[in-house]
């Protein structure tokens, strides 16, 4: 197998900082001149502003928004690369109080032009060109938006409300460590090193990894549930009782730009599907041995196909997975490994998960990644580059616009997900191996679709159990119901599950973040089917969709490249695929 010289290191952040004290003080002291220069130019907002002048504007908001991102991805990248360094919590919540006071001094901006007569603010959208879409979606805002004073108040009520229980959640739970027997040795791990137990062969050991795993966030379960009760009392309080959204999860759809009718029919298409992961999960018992899977066992390897990749190795099969596609994206790609941007190492202290932080434009995105050399992790290395593609292919828009909407941000990450696995499908001889790799196809699409669109019911849910007063008991009650709603009787759930809530960091820190999981894993299916229909003439519609980053709306997005999302059969096309995939797997004999 050809590998690639790549070893596990920690990333390099250099791009954004030295991190010297007098850099990170050069940086404050930068944006506060920036800022102070913007702020003198408030008397030239008047309805009959000239273009040119506008412009000029919103050329110096992009110049110190840009340095903002830059940082706080320093100080935001620095935490993750160790949660427990008290220089980076430190600098994390100065960078985040001073940036709350510099959105408030440049407020006046967003709030002129949300509040400009419509002809006039058409006249000055004619030639605002890669801006028009960022502009259009502040004046979607008005009716939300508050006075300049109550905006000011909410900003800074958030460094020490919302923002502050999000970092205690993250720096809280991170310094989890669990006890796990493994072959007569009690090891001490991390959450992502005792994940690794929880999709192995052996079912004993499946079932203690997941009950030490809620063991301990269940042993916390009430106050960890205290926090995410006060930040969904923050979030109905700022939207619901002052900006006027009708519902909790409103808010998400239209900083999403997606009518609220259209999430509705996704949702509603997903429970409408539960069967099919049933009866997948049914045909996997059989494949087990088992009368009936456990919550345990629904990521359990059919074969013992123990097969792991060395992290040389996993990257020369990503990226040549990608140039098989098309050589743009494996040379977007590679540029993460070559400029040092990528931290795959397995640290104490460092944020658990994966992620990928694009920070502006004209900077190779950050990827964090904790390898471990399962199969999982490789397509975590192919989604969260993907991730990174993404970002690359919109780097000649601004940073108001480059940025893919939730929604869509997923498309490039599964779909790079799913080229790996065609490729290690192609050229891997061991049947076990192969049909492993057909199952962890249907897994991940449960994980992705299924789970990932019962949180969002979830989350529904007790965000109104929230504002009925619900003790962290019966939430944890209103959970274990969701649990067998999906599952019904084709998986057998334990009573440890019910804490599996407070152990999603995304409810905490994004409220219905979840659903874009959904949307992209399915839009991907469809897509990636097209792509098996047409070959070559395909791809021109999937860089239109990545090029365009967040520069118009998804809804549009999507009809360029000829998909009406309003319609349920388009979801149900994404899951009439994985019912072909579940026939596919249940003509294979049993051994």
């Amino acid at each position: 197998m050809t590998t690639l010289p790549y070893t596990q290191s920690a990333w390099r952040l250099s791009d954004l900082s030295q991190g010297t004290p007098e850099e990170i003080e050069a940086l404050f002291q930068k944006l506060e001149t920036q800022t102070q220069e913007f702020e003198a130019l408030r008397p030239v907002l008047t309805p009959d502003i000239s273009a040119e002048t506008f412009l000029d504007l919103i050329g110096k908001l992009e110049r110190i928004t840009e340095e903002a991102y830059r940082l706080y991805g320093y100080a935001g990248l620095s935490f993750s690369a160790n949660t427990q360094d008290q220089n980076a919590l430190t600098l994390v919540g100065r960078a985040e109080q001073f940036l709350a006071e510099l959105q408030n001094r440049t407020l006046f901006f967003t709030l002129w032009w949300k509040g400009l007569d419509d002809q006039n603010a058409a006249r000055l959208m004619q030639s605002a060109g890669d801006y028009t879409y960022w502009l259009e979606e502040m004046r979607h805002l008005k009716p939300y938006t508050l006075s300049e004073a109550e905006e000011k108040i909410i900003n800074l009520k958030n460094v020490t409300g919302a923002s502050a229980i999000e970092r205690l959640y993250e720096t809280y739970t991170n310094r989890y460590t669990f006890k796990l027997e493994v072959d007569g040795e009690v090891k001490e791990l991390t959450r992502g090193e005792l994940m690794v137990y929880v999709r192995g062969a052996d079912p004993d050991l499946r079932a203690r990894a997941y009950q030490e795993l809620y063991r301990v966030y269940g042993n916390d379960g009430a106050f960890l549930a205290q926090m995410y009760q006060n930040l969904v009392r923050d979030w109905y309080n700022e939207n619901i009782t002052l900006r006027g959204y009708k519902s909790p999860i409103a808010v998400r759809n239209l900083a999403n730009d997606i009518p609220d009718e259209v999430v509705d029919t996704l949702l509603e298409v997903c429970r409408q599907n539960t069967a099919v992961f049933q009866r997948y999960f049914r045909l996997k018992a059989r494949w087990l041995g088992m009368e009936k899977l456990r919550r345990y066992d629904i990521y359990a390897p059919v074969a013992r196909a123990d097969k792991t990749y060395p992290f040389d190795q996993a990257a020369w099969l990503v990226l040549d997975s990608f140039r098989q596609f098309d050589p743009q994206f494996a040379k977007l790609a590679q540029r993460v490994f070559d400029h040092q941007h990528l931290d795959s190492e397995i640290r104490r202290g460092k944020r658990s998960g994966a992620f990928c932080w694009s920070v502006n434009p004209r900077l190779t995105p950050w990827v964090l990644l904790n390898y471990q050399g399962r199969a999982d992790d490789v397509a975590t290395m192919a989604h969260e580059l993907g991730h990174a593609i993404h970002s690359m292919m919109a780097q000649d828009h601004s940073i108001f616009t480059f940025h893919a909407s939730l929604p869509l941000a997923e498309t490039a990450s599964t779909f790079g997900e799913m080229m790996l696995v065609d490729r290690l499908l192609a050229e891997e001889s061991d049947e076990a191996v192969r049909r492993d790799l057909l199952f962890r196809q249907v897994d991940d699409s449960y994980a992705t679709i299924q789970r990932q669109a019962f949180f969002a019911l979830f989350e529904k849910e007790a965000h109104e159990m929230v504002r009925q007063n619900a003790s962290p008991d019966e939430m944890a009650e209103a959970y274990l119901r969701n649990l067998k709603d999906q599952f019904g009787d084709s998986v057998e759930v334990s009573d440890e599950f019910r804490w599996e809530w407070v152990s999603i960091p995304h409810i905490y820190g994004t409220p219905f973040y979840v659903y874009a999981y959904a949307f992209g894993q399915l839009l991907v299916l469809s897509l990636y089917r097209q792509f098996k229909q047409e070959g070559e003439s395909f791809k021109p519609r999937l860089k239109q969709i990545l090029a365009a980053g967040g520069s118009q709306s998804p809804e549009r997005i999507l009809q360029n490249a000829g998909v009406d999302m309003r319609q349920a059969a388009f979801w149900q096309g994404g899951f009439d695929v994985i019912a072909e995939l579940v026939n596919q797997l249940e003509q294979i004999p049993l051994p």
